[in-house]
């Protein structure tokens, strides 16, 4: 007595099915996948490549002058969340410097803001505001007199 059943037969509607699950997953996963990338962009490097290309020389030259004058930079986050600046050349501090530092969001979430530096008792320059939670970009410009340096840096 055994009870055998008869396989129910394939038909157009299973077929159907089958298509409409398969291709309602594809298309979610898309959709999923597209806002992501929508909400997380930030922008492009520049505008106009083209216009960006004509500047290359300029860039090369620039870079160049900065790295003869042989500053090496050291940025830390204090334990106060503080951004630590300090600017040597042969293991020297170098003295008469004007910072000019922007903090901006890597994603661009928040509106680019300026940070300002004092100098510290250890000879480094300290941020006047803690650094907010999370991964920031720091564009630093160093000046003193006519020579230039620029840096960008990741801080978390």
């Amino acid at each position: 007595m055994t009870d055998k059943r008869e396989p129910r037969p394939f038909t157009g509607r299973h077929a159907a099915m089958i298509l409409i699950a398969f291709f309602g997953v594809v298309i979610s996963v898309n959709i999923v996948m597209a806002s992501f990338a929508l909400s997380t962009f930030g922008g492009t490097v520049v505008d106009n490549s083209y216009v960006a290309s004509q500047h290359y020389n300029e860039w090369l030259a620039r870079a160049d002058a900065q790295d003869r004058l042989g500053w090496d930079k050291s940025v830390m986050v204090d334990e106060g969340r503080h951004v630590r600046l300090a600017v040597r050349k042969d293991g020297a501090p170098v003295e008469g410097l004007r910072i000019v530092a922007t903090l901006r969001h890597p994603l661009g979430q928040t509106p680019p803001r300026a940070m300002r530096f004092a100098p510290a008792a250890d000879g480094t320059l300290r941020s006047l505001d803690a650094l907010p939670a999370g991964r920031w970009q720091l564009d630093l410009s160093v000046h003193r007199g006519t020579d230039e340096a620029r840096y960008r840096i990741d801080l978390k």
